[in-house]
């Protein structure tokens, strides 16, 4: 990844290889039509199936938003061709029991269980379950689900130190998750009725002017 695509790429968990490539061709296509980037994975399922999962910033992502994004990123990709076999692409939503790829994601999931590999020992262990205590700016506090005879209630895990992260399905997972969903999908409705509203205002004076 080139330093300004670095830069720009806010994910403290990302991709290598192939993968780091192609995250590297979508990711300014998908903040030119205002989604972010939460994955990509080429993976040897049907043949080669790319997966591109990503959101808007509000976090929504709907079927028509999947297939808005297929369209916009399927042309990079016909024209850099990173993929050297016939490959299938799949777009995706993060889904409930998402990826955790950013700082902003770990303080939006605050209170709930989470699955963490991290990619230095921690207290003797690279795997972790727990629910997410504290996120602040350098870290996350897990309290943990079963601690071990002997071992600490809470681990304290530097983001640099993650490798992967993912929420656990939970029943207060799913009712926090469409609750938000709901209030965002509210949101997103009020602005394009505002936006519309400003943009007939301005075509009737517009029209009084003429």
């Amino acid at each position: 990844m080139t330093a300004a695509a670095s830069e720009a790429d806010d994910r403290i968990i990302r991709e290598s290889g192939i993968d780091a490539r192609i995250a590297l061709i979508v990711q300014p296509v998908l903040k030119a039509i205002g989604f972010r980037l939460v994955r990509v994975q080429l993976t040897g399922q049907n043949g080669l199936t790319l997966q591109i999962m990503a959101e808007r910033e509000d976090g929504t992502m709907t079927v028509e938003d999947c297939e808005e994004v297929s369209r916009a990123v399927s042309p990079a990709l016909d024209v850099e061709d990173p993929i050297e076999k016939a490959y299938h692409l799949e777009v995706s939503s993060p889904g409930i029991d998402r990826p955790l790829v950013r700082k902003s994601d770990f303080t939006t999931w605050t209170g709930h269980l989470v699955k963490l590999e991290t990619s230095v020992l921690i207290g003797d262990r690279k795997r972790f379950k727990g629910k997410i205590a504290e996120a602040d700016a350098d870290g996350i506090l897990v309290e943990r689900d079963k601690a071990a005879y002997g071992e600490e209630p809470t681990v304290r895990v530097p983001y640099d130190a993650i490798a992967e992260a993912r929420l656990v399905l939970t029943d207060d997972l799913i009712r926090d998750a469409l609750s938000k969903d709901n209030r965002a999908r509210k949101e997103a409705r009020k602005r394009r009725g505002e936006a519309e509203d400003a943009a007939d205002g301005e075509e009737n004076e517009t029209e009084q002017e003429s």
